[in-house]
């Protein structure tokens, strides 16, 4: 019988896409790293979280694997090189996550835009006096510029929902072509100086590890707002933390961090900054649909066949 470990207990029917297969994994929770390589020898497959670090160590301790499923999208956690040295195949969760993680990102726009984190803390910390003229500007979105670095499949779902809300829409791509209805290709640096909201959507590679650094932000408008739903390495810390102190953007929202679960404690003091922890793909149905995808990704390489969401060499270069 087939043996799959995974590292933790996954939401969706993936006993039953994986029945006749030995499950070996927690029942609630996640298991802590030692535990679960001690399960290794002689496992068949491994379905893992993006927080868990896909290393040599992992194929030397599990020298059967034949795939490993990420349960995410982005795969950075994985050591390609290790895998392929093994001839381990690597899945990931595409598509499946897309409009919820497009709607936190959107969702996270209009609350930077609008200051409603500010607006929430101010009345339950019972410093709110009554409506006035004055009290916490934001900005109206309307006929204001997006701007998405990264046009894939989540940028491209953030454009049609800025159309609603009367965007002009600019993208630029890192390694592929920007070409999405609605989006009008341009250079990063045009993008950065003429964006009213810089949306992030790219994945984590060597070039778009600290992309946005202080000369990055010293690009963007002191009116403009940074959004963060890609991951946390693409943005230097500091360096936003600055630009929020100085009063050079307008605001900014994170919902990925460079060290998960651990937030730089500049960000936790900056002004004008909205922060969620990792809630992209987190709706039911889009977390369900990402364990199904592991698990029938896992029984179609255990049964010799080839699943379509298997990561391609291009994908783990772009």
């Amino acid at each position: 019988m087939p043996r799959v470990v995974l590292t933790a207990s996954l939401p969706g029917d993936v006993a039953g896409i994986l029945a006749g297969h030995e499950l070996r994994g927690p029942a609630e929770g996640a298991w802590p790293r030692a535990r679960w390589l001690a399960e290794l020898a002689t496992a068949d497959a491994l379905i893992c979280l993006l927080s868990d670090r896909i290393d040599a160590e992992v194929f030397e301790r599990g020298p059967h694997l034949r795939v490993v499923a990420n349960y995410a999208v982005g795969h950075d956690n994985v050591d390609h090189a290790a895998a392929a040295a093994r001839g381990v195949l690597i899945a990931n969760t595409p598509d499946v996550l897309t409009e919820a993680t497009a709607d936190l990102a959107f969702a996270l726009i209009l609350a930077a835009a609008r200051r409603i984190g500010e607006g929430e803390r101010l009345i339950r910390g019972g410093g709110w006096r009554g409506w006035s003229p004055g009290l916490l500007h934001g900005v109206e979105l309307t006929g204001q510029t997006l701007g998405i670095v990264g046009v894939g499949r989540v940028g491209r779902a953030v454009a049609r929902r800025a159309q609603g809300f009367g965007l002009h829409v600019i993208g630029a791509g890192h390694g592929r072509a920007v070409d999405a209805p609605g989006v009008t290709p341009v250079a990063l640096d045009e993008l950065l100086a003429t964006a009213d909201v810089v949306s992030l959507h790219c994945p984590l590679t060597p070039a778009t590890r600290g992309l946005i650094d202080a000369a990055a932000l010293a690009r963007m408008k002191p009116t403009a707002i940074l959004v963060n739903t890609a991951r946390g390495e693409c943005v230097d810390d500091d360096a936003l933390a600055d630009a929020l102190e100085r009063g050079h953007l307008a605001g900014a929202a994170l919902d990925v961090f460079a060290h998960e679960p651990a937030v730089a404690p500049r960000l936790l003091t900056a002004p004008r900054l909205v922060l969620t922890p990792h809630l992209g793909s987190a709706t039911a149905g889009a977390r369900a649909r990402m364990g199904e995808l592991c698990a029938r990704a896992v029984a179609a390489v255990l049964a010799g066949q080839r699943p379509p969401n298997l990561v391609a060499p291009r994908e783990v270069t772009a």
